[in-house]
């Protein structure tokens, strides 16, 4: 039950953050009520707690990055500036493929539970 529970709370949580509504203990229980998925009441509380204490976007875009890797150095700045556009926009499009898997695993998840 607690992966099931972790998991609704994750995508919970994901799914605020995306839409840009504050995340809070309250808001993940009901998103995960809403959903029919039932996890115990401490839950919630210590996602919300974790999405306070860290920036979600960095957990995101971090998910198996080693925290002691050095940043390449850019030998030629101009190309370098060139690329952070590009960077941008590719980061932004796997935020959203990442995000729309979520909401897609929330509702499989939600189906495995009620059948």
């Amino acid at each position: 039950m607690s992966n099931t529970s972790e998991l609704a709370c994750t995508y919970a949580a994901l799914i605020l953050h995306d839409d840009g509504i504050e995340i809070t203990a309250e808001k993940i229980a009901k998103l995960v009520k809403a959903a029919n998925v039932n996890v115990e009441s401490y839950w919630p509380s210590l996602f919300a707690k974790l999405c306070q204490k860290k920036n979600i976007d960095d957990l995101i875009m971090n998910v198996g990055a080693s925290g002691d890797a050095a940043a390449p150095v850019a030998t030629n700045v101009p190309a370098a500036a060139q690329a952070v556009p590009a960077a941008e926009e590719t980061k932004k499009k796997k935020v959203y493929i990442f995000i729309v898997c979520l909401r897609t695993q929330l509702q499989l998840l939600n189906t495995n539970l009620t059948i």
